[in-house]
């Protein structure tokens, strides 16, 4: 990673993770997880205040170490115990069916192979559990997918690898996750082509 990608864009992913439209969000994704999670894309921590009670212990799979350092006040505070135990969400250091679920947040843009990631996270879940998600992707309209395409090159560039056009639910069944309960819209207050949200549980 270059100096660009190591320090700065981890300072704006931090502060766009930061939007007054997210925690509500944020509060609805990560309900009903409990026990042993994962959680990929770890970022700044901005999902730690929204655990539940029933989650016991997190994973956090996150390859910037400017991110973690960042996180550092928002672990202290939390009850969970929290630990960095991988780096690649392409490659989890996990024994199959690790986990009791999984938790990915605005991640899977930027992971650069998306489907080796999604397999990954179902290998090492448990039978019965679940992947708890919300991405931002290719937009329900197709005005917004033309601006997507459009802004989609300098947003790599900008945002460190960020996808504007990944299809979210597509990309979640072909790696074998049946979807329940997903919900698509627009983020308020955001622009559409940033603000195409996906929000559900998938399962392996």
């Amino acid at each position: 990673m270059g100096w660009y990608a190591d320090q700065v864009v981890p300072l704006i992913v931090n502060l766009a993770c930061g939007a007054k439209s997210a925690p509500p969000l944020r509060r609805r994704v990560c309900t009903s997880l409990a026990g042993e999670i994962v959680e990929i894309g770890f970022g700044t921590g901005h999902n730690v205040p929204f655990y539940p009670p029933e989650v016991t212990s997190v994973d956090a799979v996150e390859p910037s170490d400017t991110c973690w350092r960042l996180a550092a006040d928002r672990i202290a505070t939390s009850p969970v115990s929290i630990r960095r135990s991988g780096h690649d969400a392409q490659k989890l250091p996990y024994e199959d069916a690790s986990f009791a679920a999984a938790l990915c947040t605005w991640t899977q843009c930027t992971v650069p192979d998306a489907a080796a990631a999604l397999a990954e996270l179902r290998r090492v879940l448990r039978p019965g559990s679940a992947l708890h998600f919300v991405e931002h992707g290719l937009a329900p309209n197709e005005n917004v997918r033309r601006w997507q395409r459009r802004l989609e090159p300098l947003n790599k560039r900008v945002l460190g690898g960020c996808h504007l056009t990944r299809p979210v639910v597509p990309l979640l069944s072909v790696a074998g996750f049946t979807i329940r309960n997903v919900d698509v819209f627009y983020e308020e207050g955001a622009p559409k082509p940033w603000g195409a949200d996906t929000l559900g549980v998938a399962f392996p």
